[in-house]
């Protein structure tokens, strides 16, 4: 049941208008039970002031790609009524027509553009409108028998409008079906969702929540009466082991639903999905369709349902099933456009948006993390509607052609039309060791900058997870994750990449920048301290860039592995054997894998900086008093001696660094591998020749 979370105190506090319209979104929108994900509209009618001091009788509406959750007042668009009513006495009114139309109408052009069912709130003779996509209403619309239960629920106090994609025709069959009903109360939109109204703005969502709950406690006590989807197929696994499942297979996945651009997977085991995707209803009911248009946008006609019980034991046999599934999906997919694509339709990437495992769960795909969980989201909703909808009797969905006409309405691809160009990271997944650290920080901050989601990978988890939060705050949720590697630990290290598949599906760039350094004269270094400068930077980068390699290979999609060196990689300093031994080896590493991964489209470079003293964990070490008293100097004054020592006469800031990742990851530098770059401001000792 939806619990009614109208406070009058707090609505009292708030001025009437557009104001109190934002609080009543909010709360509609704040339970995803009542209102999908960017679905849904409201609006208010008053009175306002125009430029010139006039009265003018005004109707707020959202506006198009706002959710009713977060919105705020700039995101209600207000129209003039005298402008927009009349056109309820015309016989038709292509969308194309109406959207310019309603562009004229509007009180302030920089509003964003009103809501393509704008007409529907104006049509209806009421103050204050809702309209909803409840679950348990779009059960009762979405059940074979959906009209006659809806008689045992409401009574005749409901209009019924059949099936019709919103737009002008459909706003005015509502309103004439209110107009001529003796005693209208809701209108019900079959397949589609809730109409609602009230006089007050309270009045209007006590109503919506009342006549859901009615619906959901008619479906409460039907659903008593079945198992859920036909009941239990089988168990689900231990979470421990649908992770490994997961993570083990997701790169091959990736790499299969990343057509023509990549995609960002998120994995999602939720009790109401394992529900589902283990009933034994569940592999024919997931491809009736889908639940409302307003999922179609972000999770496609139908799911990819892996109809087999997989081992738990056999990642192998998972992972072909689910990569010949998607193949097969494609083809298909590829099938339908071909059937119902209208001259100048584009075909939009075949893969599927949501995967289907029984005893395993449920994959989303999306151009950023944040929209594959918008596909999930949307799923979710649709396993609620599927369950109560065959409580209830047969659950139907959309024709095949009216979901294409969803799908590829000229109005939802004139919405994707307006989105900003993706910046040159966007779809990609970086991994960074010493994350923590200035390089490894300054990197990441330039990367998610970009678009760019990723990992932090530190042996220091607190500092690593302290960065990734100030990303996540600054950049969106999930854009940043901290993961605990020990780059000397092989399990450690294959551990952080099992999880950064499981949180994005694999990699696309590898940043290996963990390090350490120490100094002492050649005849006084031990067996000890040389071993440890090897661990770390010769055997740690080994086996990170292995790991990415390896999941940049299942995927083919290419990658870029950024070595962070030194210019002690090329230059033989005094007193640093150790470190410099094992820097030349990061290098010429770095060579030996841009061989052997060129086919393969994965590139390796390597930049080699000098003196970086910000942020460093390294430089705020014994390694700092080390190499002053290796110079004749006191440590305070190491920055000016560097300095000086450079041909430019500059510092080098972790930021120089982070510029130089930037380069080497992107497309800009495409064709270039097995390439050294100099970030040192020019100290001819370390010119490479």
């Amino acid at each position: 049941m939806i619990p009614n979370q109208w406070n009058a105190q707090q609505a009292n506090s708030i001025q009437e208008g557009v104001d109190k319209l934002v609080y009543r979104s909010n709360l509609i929108g704040s339970d995803r039970r009542v209102c999908n994900w960017g679905g849904g509209n409201t609006s208010s009618k008053g009175t306002v002031q125009d430029f010139r001091g006039r009265d003018v009788e005004v109707m707020y509406v959202k506006g198009s790609g706002s959710d009713l959750a977060s919105m705020k007042a700039q995101h209600f668009t207000g129209l003039r009524l005298d402008d927009i009513v009349p056109l309820f006495e015309r016989e038709e009114m292509p969308d194309e027509e109406m959207v310019a139309y309603l562009g004229n109408c509007m009180i302030d052009a920089k509003a964003p553009r009103p809501s393509i069912e704008t007409l529907l709130h104006a049509f209806l003779p009421f103050k204050h409108v809702d309209h909803t996509h409840p679950d348990a209403i779009i059960s009762l619309c979405c059940a074979d028998n959906g009209k006659e239960l809806a008689r045992e629920i409401f009574g005749d106090t409901f209009v019924w409008v059949p099936y019709i994609r919103p737009g002008f025709t459909l706003s005015k069959m509502i309103a004439q079906g209110v107009l001529d009903h003796p005693n209208p109360q809701l209108v019900l939109m079959e397949k589609h969702g809730l109409v609602t109204w009230g006089e007050t703005q309270e009045e209007c969502y006590n109503t919506t929540i009342e006549i859901i709950n009615r619906a959901a406690q008619y479906i409460e006590d039907k659903a008593k009466q079945k198992p859920l989807f036909g009941g239990e197929k089988l168990q689900a696994f231990s979470s421990e082991q649908r992770k490994h499942l997961v993570s083990s297979i997701m790169p091959a996945v990736r790499g299969a639903v990343s057509d023509s651009k990549k995609m960002i997977l998120t994995f999602d085991d939720g009790d109401d999905v394992l529900a589902f995707v283990n009933g034994t209803d569940s592999a024919a009911l997931s491809q009736v369709g889908a639940a409302c248009p307003d999922h179609l946008v972000h999770t496609k006609m139908k799911p990819l349902f892996i109809d087999i019980a997989p081992d738990a034991d056999d990642v192998d046999g998972l992972k072909q099933a689910v990569i010949e599934g998607i193949h097969q999906y494609k083809e298909e997919y590829r099938a339908y456009f071909e059937r119902n694509h209208q001259e100048g339709d584009v075909m939009f990437e075949p893969a599927p948006r949501v995967i289907l495992i029984p005893g395993v769960g449920m994959i989303n795909t999306g151009k950023s993390h944040a929209m594959s969980l918008v596909s999930g989201a949307l799923y979710h909703r649709a396993i609620a509607v599927m369950g109560d909808a065959t409580a209830l009797g047969e659950f139907v969905s959309l024709s095949e052609s009216e979901s294409y006409n969803v799908e590829y309405w000229p109005l939802e691809l004139y919405k994707l039309s307006l989105a900003p160009a993706e910046a040159e990271f966007s779809r990609q997944i970086a991994l960074i060791t010493g994350g923590a650290g200035g390089i490894g920080s300054a990197t990441a901050r330039r990367l998610v900058s970009e678009g760019a989601h990723v990992v932090l990978a530190d042996l220091n988890l607190e500092g690593a997870q302290k960065i990734a939060d100030e990303l996540n705050e600054a950049f969106g949720p999930n854009r940043a994750l901290a993961v605990k590697m020990d780059v000397t630990n092989e399990q450690l290290v294959s551990q952080a990449f099992a999880d950064t598949a499981l949180a994005y599906g694999g990699v696309d760039v590898l940043v290996n920048n963990a390090g350490l350094a120490t100094s002492s004269p050649f005849d006084e270094t031990s067996l000890k301290e040389w071993e440890l400068n090897m661990n770390v930077l010769g055997t740690g980068y080994f086996l990170v860039a292995r790991e990415a390699f390896k999941i940049m290979k299942q995927q083919e999609l290419g990658g870029s592995m950024v070595f962070i060196g030194s210019k002690n990689s090329v230059y033989a300093g005094k007193n640093v054997t150790a470190y410099s031994s094992a820097k030349a080896l990061e290098a010429h590493l770095a060579r030996c894998i841009a061989a052997e991964g060129g086919e393969l489209g994965i590139r390796v470079n390597t930049i080699l900086p000098d003196a970086i003293l910000q942020g460093s964990a390294i430089w705020n070490s014994n390694w700092r008093n080390e190499r002053a008293a290796a110079y004749g100097i006191e440590p305070d004054q190491l920055e000016e001696h560097y300095r000086k020592r450079t041909t430019l006469l500059v510092n080098i800031y972790p930021d120089d660094i982070a510029e130089g990742v930037a380069y080497f990851a992107s497309s800009r530098a495409a064709k270039t591998t097995g390439c050294m770059l100099t970030i040192d401001g020019g100290v001819p000792a370390a010119f490479t020749r």
